[in-house]
């Protein structure tokens, strides 16, 4: 059985189905960004568990198209991102994780159409496949800026724990979803 989540659940999908499912995709990442839960030592959004669950859910192609249009959005300052929109914005110290996004909602859900993400092993190491991208992203584009240990010690070493609970919760999200949809 391969395929996403969403196509296994709704295989005849029309086009409005999908405008409905992008649609609720970038309302639902854009409240993730805009929660932050307290965490030790920086508080973390719950942007990077929506991203990956945007691909894991929905493939590689309605991932990244949802993705690129909550881009799109925050593009022409619709206030979509944890803080900031805009061009300018795009380009500063976060834009390397924004692009991140879009390459892991595509990679993910690449992998999800190809039947990963369905046991506990497969699901772990697809999610944390979608985190290296987001943060090989994140980071090269951080040390053009502030150089590479300062990107590092600033732009990755503080989000591990927080990326390993989002892993951890994506996970358990996703293989109990995939269990649901066996029955």
């Amino acid at each position: 059985m391969n395929g996403n989540l969403l196509s296994t659940l709704w295989p005849q999908s029309q086009l409005a189905h999908k405008a409905v499912i992008l649609g609720l995709g970038v309302a639902l990442l854009t409240l993730a960004s805009k929660v932050q839960v307290p965490f030790w030592p920086v508080p973390m959004t719950l942007q990077v568990l929506a991203v990956l669950m945007i691909g894991a859910s929905a493939g590689a192609r309605l991932g990244a198209a949802t993705v690129l249009s909550w881009l799109a959005l925050g593009a022409v300052g619709v206030p979509v991102f944890a803080t900031g929109a805009g061009l300018a914005y795009m380009a500063g110290p976060t834009g390397g994780y924004l692009a991140g996004f879009l390459a892991a909602a595509a990679a993910v859900g690449y992998l999800a159409d190809r039947g990963h993400g369905r046991t506990i092993v497969s699901a772990v190491l697809m999610l944390l496949v979608g985190v290296a991208i987001i943060y090989v992203l994140g980071l090269g584009w951080l040390a053009n800026l502030i150089g590479a240990e300062k990107a590092v010690t600033a732009g990755l070493l503080p989000f591990i724990p927080a990326e390993v609970l989002k892993v951890a919760l994506g996970t358990a999200i996703l293989t109990a979803a995939w269990k649901q949809a066996k029955r």
